[in-house]
This record gives structure tokens, C-alpha cells and sequence, in this order.
């Protein structure tokens, strides 16, 4: 029976039980963790989206794929706007991103998850497929202490004072792009130092919330629209802070996102305005990494790594399984 929230209304994600989530992204993470290293991005993707769709369409949701690998009908991408679920349950916004790292995973790097967002219709973000500007840290300083729109010097000045330490101690991650030459170029210049990362920024974005364990203290930079929802949907759960603005900066894009409810493209998001209410977050490694161990194929049972949010909760599972079951996956 599920849960009656203290208003006296049904709990509608009660039902979404945590294993069923973590089963998701595992499948994601197995199939794709079949083609590490084999160096063909495109097949370790759609193996990932086979394997994800095909457990979305077990779970009792009806399912709408808002953030996801394409914003119109391309068979075989979970593509946004896809209906998913059995249909047979509470109406659910989803961000996935099945592959996420997928040169990563191709190249059997660091860091490649299988991630997912859920949570009630209306919730989350409905971003188009664009880039997005993004400023983040991790739980444990005041509201507001970021700033998007702030020098970078400022927001790095700003988390060394709350946390005690001079900037020189810090370390942000950005992406590795020629378009953040100048970033990077202004957070040399305050002393700070810099992990830059090849890809996958969810993950990037994950690891301002534990400095202690992956050294870095905030994530700056410009990635793709997708993964700051699912990013935001991750901090909801765990605790921190996020900003993000959309970069529409062609008249196609404009009228793109107008069509998605965005009026105004200059708007900057918060986290809470990008994930909203209930979410339920889940991430399998693919690759080992920071925050994940990478899938492990044995000869008689298959082992996976996935941490399972819930933003209502603040609850953090770790699950590290043994699937003994290897057909299961394929």
C-alpha cells in the first residue's frame, strides 16, 4: 500500500521502490560495460539504451522521458518526449542519460555512469538538447553563496572563506574544452587549483559533495543542458547548491526551448528550480571511478556499484551487488 504523506496525500513515488531504479541503471551499466574499451561510442550507447528502455518498461509508471538523448522521435534513443513505464502507475517526469562518458567508456577511462532522474510530472526542467552554463558546490555552506552571474575570483573567494581555507586550497573541476580557456586561464590566476575532466559532467558535478573523498571543491563551466538536470535532480538528494542558465544563443534554439515552456533565455535556474518535489536519483559505474566502481564480470556472477538518492528522504543507499543471474542482463 503506499505511504500517506502527512497532508494526507498519497506518497505517489512510495511506490518506485529503490531497487527497482538501481535495476535500471545497472542493466545500462552492464551492457555498456561490455563494450569498454572496444573504442565505438555509438554501440556502447545504444547498448545502453536497449538495456535501459527495456526496464523502464517494467516498472508501474507512466513514464515521460523529459530530459533525454534527442528531442524528437529517433527509434532507437530514449528520446525526450518518450512514453516509458507500464503505464500502471503515478504519472513521472525522467532525465536519463543511459551512457553517460560515452568516450569514456569507449576508451575504458574514469568516471562513465549510467544515470537517472525521477520524479512527479512537472518536476523537472524540461531543457532542450543545448548547452548549459553551470556553478556548483556540495552541502555544508550557506544559501546563496554562489553566484552564476559573479566573477569566478568572487565564487571561489566565497567557498574558501566559508570553508576556512585560502583559494589556493581549492580545486574546481571543468571540462576540458577550448571554449573554457579563459575560465581556466581566470581560476589559475586566483591560485586555485583545477582537475580537468574529458567528459561527464554529472559526475563532475556529484563530486562537489564529497571534497574529502574526490578532492573537488566546485564545478564550473559550460556542458550539456541534459546533464545539469540530472545533476541538479543528484544534489536535490544529497545536499549543495546549483546554478545554470541555458545557452540559447541562436534564434532556432530560442524558438526550440520556447516550445518547452522556456519564455525567457536569459533566465538563470537553481537547483531547486531545476528538480523539483520528490526525486529519486540512481548511478551505476561503468568505468571505475571517483564515486563508483566500474562493472566486474566474473565467471559465474556479475558485480555493480550503484548509489540510489531520494530527495525527500536525504536518504543515500550504496548498493554493491552480486548478480549471480547472468542471463538476466543478456
Amino acid at each position: 500500500m503506499a505511504k500517506q504523506a502527512a497532508d494526507g496525500h498519497e506518497d505517489r513515488l512510495d511506490r518506485i521502490l529503490t531497487l527497482e531504479l538501481a535495476r535500471v541503471t545497472e542493466a545500462a551499466a552492464v551492457a555498456a560495460a561490455r563494450l569498454r574499451g572496444h573504442g565505438d561510442e555509438k554501440q556502447a550507447d545504444q547498448a545502453a539504451v536497449d538495456a535501459m528502455r527495456t526496464e523502464l518498461n517494467n516498472l508501474p509508471i507512466e513514464g515521460k522521458v523529459v530530459i533525454g538523448e534527442g528531442e524528437r522521435d529517433e527509434a532507437p534513443m530514449l528520446y525526450i518526449g518518450e512514453e516509458v513505464g507500464t503505464k500502471n502507475g503515478p504519472a513521472v517526469d525522467i532525465a536519463l542519460d543511459p551512457l553517460e562518458g560515452t568516450t569514456i567508456c569507449a576508451k575504458n577511462q574514469p568516471n562513465s555512469i549510467a544515470v537517472i532522474a525521477m520524479a512527479e510530472r512537472g518536476n523537472l526542467l524540461y531543457a532542450p538538447d543545448v548547452y548549459m552554463d553551470k556553478i556548483a558546490i556540495g552541502p555544508g555552506y550557506k544559501a546563496g553563496l554562489i553566484d552564476i552571474d559573479a566573477p569566478v575570483v568572487a565564487n571561489l573567494e566565497a567557498v574558501a572563506r566559508e570553508k576556512g581555507v585560502k583559494v589556493s586550497e581549492l580545486t574546481a573541476c571543468i571540462m576540458d574544452r577550448p571554449r573554457h580557456a579563459k575560465l581556466i586561464e581566470e581560476v589559475r590566476a586566483t591560485g586555485a587549483a583545477i582537475r580537468l575532466i574529458g567528459d561527464g559532467d554529472v559526475a563532475g558535478v556529484i563530486h562537489t559533495t564529497d571534497p574529502d573523498m574526490t578532492g573537488i571543491d566546485i564545478y564550473i563551466g559550460i556542458g550539456g543542458a541534459p546533464e545539469g538536470v540530472l545533476a541538479a535532480a543528484a544534489l536535490r538528494c544529497i545536499g549543495g547548491q546549483m546554478q545554470g542558465r541555458l545557452i540559447l544563443d541562436t534564434p532556432e534554439k530560442v524558438a526550440r526551448a520556447a516550445k518547452m515552456g522556456i519564455d525567457d533565455p536569459r533566465r538563470s535556474y537553481t537547483m531547486e528550480e531545476m528538480a523539483k518535489g520528490d526525486v529519486i536519483f540512481s548511478a551505476t559505474g561503468v568505468t571505475d571511478g571517483n564515486m563508483l566502481d566500474g562493472v566486474r564480470f566474473g565467471r559465474s556472477s556479475i558485480s555493480t556499484h550503484t548509489v540510489v538518492m531520494r530527495s525527500s528522504s536525504k536518504t543515500v543507499r550504496e548498493i554493491k551487488a552480486i548478480h549471480h543471474d547472468m542471463e538476466k542482463f543478456g
